[in-house]
């Protein structure tokens, strides 16, 4: 789904990115390359300018310059902010590009400074898409909800998750640890709510392109990455194998229809058995139902209908909005209900 048309002005707050990177994940110099390479999958960048003391950055410099980054100097003067200074000179050149560049249509913020959310409401009043780029753990709360994207610099392409982890406290266990495609549990239904929603308010066909827009809309910091996809398309595919929504050819390739199932299937008479068991039983748990659709259905088998797992069939039945499930601490497994 790129884009050819988008063209991007990309503004580096490179004292941030950098401080951030080296704190939180034990990155120096900044490596540019995964933030080169996200935008290029987005459109063609065509300008690319980086604002920092370069004195205290010297090897980044040099990285920098060989990426065709043009570095802006903001020296740190006796009694004055070196922060406030090159937030400023970075606002006001960005301003100034939207008015005197009305061929950009979207510009990349690189910063976790909620100071820059003024400059991103401004250039959406001027029409500008804004892609946010910041580290995770330097990031204000207050920056991504502000950008139409928002790309977390540990989670691109190209960065070594191993970093993050290691420069971070050990997580706290999680029950039930599954494979990453079963380990979404709100896709599903984000993408369902998101397309009823498409087809309830807008006329013609709901291509792949138009529903990732209004999921990023709803929640910037969206990628299917972090839901174990290489791609949008791929999720769409893993979702219509679940029968939560159906695709169709669209007018590009690569760029499918996306619909709701239109029609009945062996699955949906699975989920029925499913529900249907569930509601006797009231609000069982996961361990041991699947033996209790086999006393009704002996031959039941989730495998039949493409699910790896029991647990994966189930979460598709919730991802339709059948059923709803939680995790309960003192049984120490899920519990399942009626969805309301």
């Amino acid at each position: 789904m790129i884009n050819d048309d988008e063209r991007i002005a990309l503004f580096l707050d490179y004292e941030n990115l950098a401080i951030g990177a080296r704190e939180g994940l034990g990155v120096s110099p900044f490596d540019f390359g995964p933030v080169a390479d996200a935008l290029a999958e987005r459109g063609r960048v065509v300008s690319r300018r980086a604002y920092a003391d370069w004195s205290y950055f010297a090897d980044d410099r040099r990285l920098l310059a060989r990426a065709q980054v043009e570095l802006i100097e903001i020296p740190q003067r006796l009694g004055g902010s070196r922060k406030n200074a090159a937030d400023i000179k970075m606002a006001v050149d960005a301003i100034e590009l939207a008015y005197e560049r009305g061929f950009i249509t979207t510009f990349a913020i690189g910063t976790g400074d909620s100071d820059f959310t003024p400059l991103v409401h401004k250039l959406r009043e001027m029409d500008k898409r804004v892609i946010g780029i910041g580290v995770q753990s330097s990031t204000s709360a207050l920056l991504p909800p502000a950008c139409d994207e928002f790309l977390f610099y540990d989670r691109l392409p190209g960065v070594d998750p191993r970093l993050r982890e290691r420069r971070s406290p050990a997580p706290t266990p999680e029950p039930a640890p599954e494979p990453s495609v079963d380990g979404a549990p709100d896709v599903g239904p984000l993408v369902a709510r998101t397309l009823a929603g498409l087809q309830r308010h807008t006329d013609g066909p709901v291509l792949a392109s138009r529903l990732k827009r209004a999921i990023l809309r709803k929640d910037p910091t969206f990628d299917e990455a972090d839901h174990g996809f290489r791609s949008f398309t791929e999720l769409l595919r893993h979702l219509a194998a679940q029968r939560v929504v159906e695709l169709g050819e669209g007018s590009a390739q690569g760029d499918p229809q996306v619909t709701f199932p239109s029609a009945a299937s062996p699955v949906d008479d699975a989920f029925r058995l499913l529900t249907d068991v569930v509601a006797d039983l009231g609000s069982p748990v996961l361990s041991g139902l699947k033996n209790q659709l086999r006393r009704r259905e002996p031959d039941f088998s989730e495998k039949r209908f493409g699910f790896g797992s029991f647990l994966s069939f189930v979460r598709a039945a919730r991802a339709q909005g059948l059923l709803d499930m939680e995790w309960d601490d003192p049984v120490g497994d899920y519990r399942l209900h009626i969805a309301d």
